[in-house]
C-alpha cells in the first residue's frame, strides 16, 4: 500500500551541518564564556557557531540554510531563565514545515564559565550501570540500583548486579543515604521527583523528611534534625528530576540546576523551569531512557519524549498547534476536543497539559555527548534498514501480549508513548509503501509510530518507505 508523501521533508538547503554552536554577541565577548564555545569546536570538528545580538531567533536564516544535526547554546546563568527555555524550544521546531524539533539541542551553561568548561570538555561516552533515585523506578530494567520512596516512609529497593530487586527497611529521614549514595556510590544516573523550588528538594512528598539545598554552587542535605550533609559526587552523571518543579528554573547563579552541574558532576539533565501539574514531558523520559535501557542517548530519549508530545497534540488537539504559545508557566485555555481526542478518553485537561509542558522542560549539556543506559532485553525489538533507497523499520513484540503495557506507572502520564526510531541521516521526501494503517510519521530525521492497538499482539510490524529524492547538497 502506497501513502502520502513524509511531512518532515519540507526543508531543501544545502546540506545537513552536523553540529552549531549558538552564543550571543555579549557571552562570546567574555574571555572565559570565548573558551567554551573554543572546547565545543576542538571537540566537534566542522562546527559552525551562530551568534546573534539581541534574541537567538536571529539566527533561523543561517540555522535554517545549514540545518544542522545538533545544537548547542552555550549561555551565561543570566540568560538561561525559563524564558529563554521557551525561545530554544519555539526557535528550534521552526528549521522545517513540521510542528516537531528539528535538531537534538542543548543549553550548555554553568554555575561559572568555569563549570561550563568542564561540562563541554567531557568527551568519554557513559555507560549508565549504577541507578540511584528518590523515587520508585524500574529497576528490573537497570544493570544495578537503588530507589528510596517519596511515599512509603522507611522504603528503600535495592538491585545487586545478576540479583533481583528486593525491599529493604530504612530510616524515614533518608537525607543522609541518599547523600552518601551520590558521594560514595556515585550513581552513573540520578532520578527525583517531588515538591521543590530553585533552591531546594523537598525528599518526602507524602511524609515528613529532609531536604537538599545549595548556595555558592554547592549542594548539601539538611535532615529533620537540622544535620547537615555536603555532597561531593564528581564522577560525571546524568540528572533526570522528573516530577520537581523549578528543577531547571535557572532565575541567578545561586540555584538547584547550576550547583547540581558544579558539586554534583552532572554533565546533562532535564528540568522543569515552571511549577509541574501534567506532568507529560517530565515523567515521559523515563518510558524511553530507563525503560528502553540501550535504545538512546540521554538526549535522543527527551526529544523523543518531545516529539511524542507534539504528536499527542497534532493528533487529538491540532487547532491547538495553530494558537500562539502561551507565556511559560501559563496555563493555556482549554482546546477543542476533537471526536478523536473523545475515542481516546481525553478530556480537555489533557490538551492543556500538553500545551502547559511543550517548551517549559529545559535540556542541559552538550546535546552531542553520548550517556545511554546499559543494554537489557527490551519489550520490544526495533530495527531499521536502508537498501537502494527503500527504508524497513521492522519491530518485534518480545512480551506477548504485555509488549506495549507501561513497564512502571509511577508519577504521571506513564506509559502509552509511541515507538520512536531516529534516522541515521536526513531524508529528503519519501513515499510509504508498506504500514500506512499504523499510522506512521515520517520526518527527516526520525520515525514515529503510534503503540499497536489491536489484539492480539502481532508477530512484527512494518513501515517500509521509499526515499524519492536525497536532500540538496551544495
Amino acid at each position: 500500500m502506497v501513502g502520502l508523501l513524509c511531512i518532515g521533508a519540507a526543508w531543501s538547503g544545502a546540506a545537513a551541518a552536523g553540529y552549531g554552536i549558538m552564543v550571543s554577541e555579549a557571552t562570546a565577548a567574555q574571555a572565559g564564556w570565548r573558551s567554551v564555545v573554543a572546547a565545543l569546536q576542538a571537540k566537534h570538528p566542522g562546527s559552525v557557531v551562530f551568534s546573534w545580538a539581541r534574541q537567538p531567533e536571529e539566527t533561523l536564516p543561517a540555522l535554517r540554510a545549514s540545518f544542522p544535526r545538533h545544537v548547542c547554546f552555550v549561555a551565561r546563568p543570566e540568560e538561561a531563565g525559563r524564558e529563554f527555555v521557551a525561545r530554544v524550544h519555539r526557535l528550534m521546531r521552526r528549521l522545517d514545515a513540521d510542528p516537531y524539533t528539528d535538531a537534538l539541542w542543548g543549553i550548555l551553561t554553568g554555575y561559572d564559565a568555569a563549570c561550563a568548561r568542564r561540562i563541554a570538555l567531557e568527551r568519554d561516552p557513559l555507560i549508565v550501570r549504577k541507578v540511584a533515585a528518590g523515587t520508585e523506578v524500574a529497576l528490573e530494567m537497570c544493570e544495578e540500583g537503588v530507589w528510596y520512596s517519596e511515599l512509603k516512609p522507611g522504603l528503600m529497593v535495592r538491585k545487586p548486579r545478576g540479583g533481583a530487586a528486593r525491599e529493604e527497611t530504612v530510616p524515614a529521614d533518608t537525607t543522609e543515604a541518599l547523600v552518601r549514595t551520590l558521594n560514595e556510590y556515585r550513581p552513573d544516573l540520578f532520578v527525583t521527583s517531588g515538591h521543590a523550588t530553585e533552591r531546594d528538594w523537598q525528599i518526602g512528598y507524602a511524609y515528613r523528611n529532609g531536604q537538599f539545598r545549595c548556595q555558592d554552587g554547592r549542594l548539601w542535605g539538611v535532615d529533620t534534625r537540622g544535620r547537615r550533609f555536603p555532597v561531593d559526587s564528581p564522577n560525571p552523571k546524568v540528572y533526570l528530576p522528573v516530577g520537581n518543579c523549578l528543577m531547571g528554573h535557572i532565575d541567578r547563579r545561586d540555584c538547584m540546576a547550576l550547583a547540581w552541574m558544579n558539586s554534583a558532576g552532572v554533565r546533562q539533565m532535564i528540568g522543569y523551569t515552571v511549577p509541574t501539574w501534567y506532568g507529560y514531558a517530565g515523567w515521559g523520559c523515563l518510558d524511553y531512557f530507563l525503560e528502553q535501557p540501550g535504545r538512546f542517548t540521554f538526549a535522543e530519549a527527551f526529544f523523543a519524549n518531545q516529539h511524542a508530545l507534539i504528536h499527542r497534540l497534532a493528533r487529538f488537539f491540532p487547532e491547538a498547534l495553530k494558537s500562539p504559545s502561551e507565556k511559560p508557566g501559563r496555563v493555556p485555555k482549554p482546546p477543542a476536543l476533537t471526536a478523536g481526542a473523545r475515542a481516546a478518553g481525553l478530556t480537555p485537561t489533557d490538551g492543556r497539559g500538553l500545551l502547559y509542558d511543550r517548551d517549559v522542560v529545559a535540556f542541559y549539556g552538550d546535546p552531542a555527548w553520548e550517556a545511554r543506559m546499559a543494554p537489557q532485553p527490551c519489550a520490544w525489538e526495533q530495527t531499521l534498514t536502508e537498501r537502494e533507497g527503500v527504508w524497513t523499520l521492522t519491530i518485534t513484540p518480545r512480551r506477548g501480549e504485555r509488549t506495549f503495557e507501561p513497564i512502571n506507572r509511577n508519577g504521571a502520564q506513564r506509559g502509552g508513548r509511541p515507538i520512536v526510531q531516529f534516522l541515521p541521516r536526513r531524508l529528503g521526501p519519501v513515499e510509504i509503501m508498506e504500514g500506512a494503517e499504523l499510522q506512521p510519521v515520517v520526518t527527516d530525521d526520525f520515525v514515529l509510530v503510534p503503540l499497536p492497538a489491536q489484539r492480539p499482539v502481532a508477530e512484527s510490524y512494518r513501515v517500509v518507505f521509499r526515499e524519492l529524492a536525497r536532500p540538496a547538497t551544495p
